[in-house]
């Protein structure tokens, strides 16, 4: 077999590897990424699951894992309302489909068995748990607590949905822990507090793991059993474990025999983030090279933010871990093994952590992802890159996401595309966004640097400092058969024309590029997006910084799985926020506002921003009506949103020009 030159670079994560008498063929592992919510509410299994499920058998890894299937013919496990099941037969058909995909494409398939526990019940209004601990987070269903015969049966459960996944095909399975699940449940000193035999001592508190371990090899003894465990929970404010407990239920599950630890992180209710962009990759290492450490005999799977293939591959170098297991950066770009196998790892789509996937799971919705507009859509022949039947040369206006998306997707399809930005780079506003970001500037800086790459590969021509307005467009129109306006949106200072002074504020673009100086006290009028960056941004720096809001809260164009984070910078950075306050005049020394009480005040400040909404820049549309054969828009131009909706939307665009 030939070696591709990406192989050669990252030997360690393509040698071949073993688990139980299964051979894999590289050290990866894909992880089932939680539940994709593409089901049917009754838990069989899709069109729309099988097409995806078709790309992931297809993303190269060695070992591949199907996503939680809860096991229990009530639901008192199922988490999402169209998580798939796996409790009875008549499933079979679609997850023996799927195993078949799986050894198609030469990996080894794993099935998930997920029973939620505390964020069970989805269907039922109540969930199930060691104990009856009050929910923390109010979505979630009040508790029953289980008794020892409910324990004997969902162990029973769970070793008949193992026997079930193996008559599928599927030549292992998988129990977690991850996310605060029914075995987390149990582990944890926080969920679990029985004074019975499955309570107390952490013994006792891992007897519930230790007998579904049991059940499942009895009932599948010559096939893998993986299961994934906590290394940290997270949870010190509510009690939870402690990581040296956390690895003492591990040693359990090693004197049980399991094959492989998958080492994650974190639980749902955790008041800190796990996954999310404000952790830097690599961060939570130490987990997994502890594990290995003291567990040498046992595969050790690890993948927590390390969305790299060769931070990967320097780690099982070095003994950190045995398998490389990945999703999200695989849902964000499922070639992303074949681009790392080809040396091609400048055209990859990197996680950028933002969490979409989780922000709409979390409110049982289907999960999409920022950078990959196709996942979900995999079935439906619009959402597929495929050649034009008809080659155009078409004009884009804008070098942002949205108007680059575009760009490269028509391209791809055979189209000639011409780029035009009135700025000296592309990315747009996206790269002001990145340089101020406090998360990870390098996740939003590496979309652009991606563009970058496949515009220049695609043979996108971009002209820079041309601003598009009518006079150089009714010259340069002919030479096109479409127009693309992806001009991005500006700030509404049309909302501030009754506040007396207003003429005195920045405008907060111009201050996120750097365009202006502002100084020591700052007033940011607009705790949306593009006023909690640059506040956050010029707080770090060290100025006195306070946020004016009209609305009741802040952070409300934010996407809600980073809602959390940026209310918890404003705390940490000390910026004071007076919401459901307006500003009624700016002076030389700061600004007058009121609350909606009544309540009148003097904010010093020698800066005022303006961060008020943002409007689309629509004008181009009026302008180009009558000067193109085909008119389009794309992203902000259309309606100011986020990041996702800018590069979904090119997308879309792209396929159907």
């Amino acid at each position: 077999m030939t070696v591709k030159p990406g192989e050669r670079k990252l030997p360690e994560l393509f040698r071949p590897g073993r688990i139980g008498r299964f051979a894999t063929r590289n050290l990866i592992k894909y992880g089932a990424c939680c539940v994709s919510n593409y089901n049917e509410r009754d838990g069989r299994i899709s069109k729309r699951e099988l097409a995806r499920t078709r790309i992931i058998a297809g993303t190269g890894c060695g070992m591949i894992t199907n996503q939680g299937a809860y096991p229990d013919p009530l639901g008192e496990g199922k988490a999402y309302f169209r998580q798939v099941a796996i409790h009875d037969d008549r499933f079979l058909p679609e997850f023996e489909e799927i195993a078949g995909y799986i050894h198609d494409e030469g990996a080894v398939a794993i099935q998930q068995i997920l029973h939620a526990g505390r964020y069970g019940g989805i269907d039922l209004g109540y969930c199930i748990q060691p104990s009856i601990v009050p929910q923390t987070l109010p979505h979630f269903r009040p508790p029953r607590e289980m008794s020892v015969a409910d324990i004997r049966a969902v162990v029973d459960q769970h070793a008949t949905a193992a026997k079930r996944a193996i008559r599928a095909g599927f030549d292992g399975t998988e129990v977690t822990s991850f996310m605060g699940y029914l075995l987390a449940n149990f582990n944890s000193r926080f969920t679990n507090q029985r004074t019975d035999a499955y309570g107390g001592s952490i013994e006792n508190r891992g007897r519930f793991m230790r007998e579904l371990i049991d059940g499942i090899k009895q009932a599948t003894p010559d096939h893998p059993l993986i299961i994934r465990l906590n290394g940290a929970e997270l949870m010190d404010r509510w009690g939870g474990n402690t990581e040296d407990e956390c690895f003492e239920l591990m040693q359990q599950a090693v004197d049980c025999g399991v094959d492989m630890i998958s080492v994650t992180v974190g639980w749902q209710e955790a008041p800190e983030s796990s996954i999310g962009r404000d952790i830097a990759p690599g961060h939570w290492n130490y987990l997994a090279a502890r594990a290995k450490k003291l567990f040498p005999n046992t595969l050790i799977a690890f993948g927590n933010r390390l969305p790299d293939p060769r931070m990967a591959n320097e780690c099982i170098a070095k003994g950190e871990f045995d398998f490389w297991e990945v999703c999200r950066p695989l849902l964000a770009d499922p070639e992303l093994v074949h681009k790392a196998a080809e040396d091609r790892l400048d055209e990859v789509r990197r996680c950028v952590g933002s969490l979409n996937c989780l922000s709409r799971l979390f409110r049982d919705l289907p999960y999409t992802c920022t950078m990959n507009p196709a996942l979900g859509h995999e079935v439906e022949p619009e959402y597929q890159i495929r050649p034009a039947a008809v080659k155009k040369r078409i004009l884009v206006v804008g070098a942002g996401p949205a108007g680059l998306e575009c760009a490269i997707t028509a391209a791809k399809r055979g189209h000639t595309v011409v780029v035009l930005d009135k700025g000296d780079r592309i990315g747009g506003n996206l790269v002001a966004y990145a340089k101020l970001d406090l998360a990870r500037s390098e996740d939003l800086s590496s979309i652009v640097s991606h563009y970058e790459v496949m515009t220049r590969k695609l043979g996108v021509e971009i002209r820079f400092n041309t601003e598009a307005t009518p006079k150089l467009m009714r010259g340069l129109l002919h030479q096109f058969d479409v127009a693309v306006v992806a001009a991005g949106a500006r700030i509404d200072r049309a909302r501030l024309a009754g506040v007396e002074g207003a003429g005195r504020m920045l405008d907060a673009i111009d201050v996120a590029h750097g365009r202006v100086a502002t100084g020591r006290e700052v007033v940011v009028v607009g705790a949306g997006k593009i006023g909690l960056v640059v506040a956050e941004s010029l707080a770090q720096a060290g100025a006195k910084v306070t946020i004016v809001e009209e609305d009741k809260r802040i952070a409300g164009d934010v996407m809600p799985s980073f809602k959390w984070r940026h209310s918890a910078w404003v705390e940490e950075l000390g910026i004071e926020t007076l919401t459901q306050t307006r500003v009624q005049r700016v002076t030389a020394s700061g600004v007058d506002v009121v609350s909606e009480k009544g309540g009148e005040r003097h904010v010093p400040a020698d800066t005022v921003i303006a961060a008020t909404p943002r409007l689309p820049n629509q004008q181009l549309f009026h302008d180009f009506e009558w000067m193109i054969d085909e008119l389009h828009g794309c992203g902000d131009s259309l309606v100011p949103r986020g990041l996702d909706a800018a590069i979904h939307e090119g997308y879309r665009l792209g396929c159907r020009l």
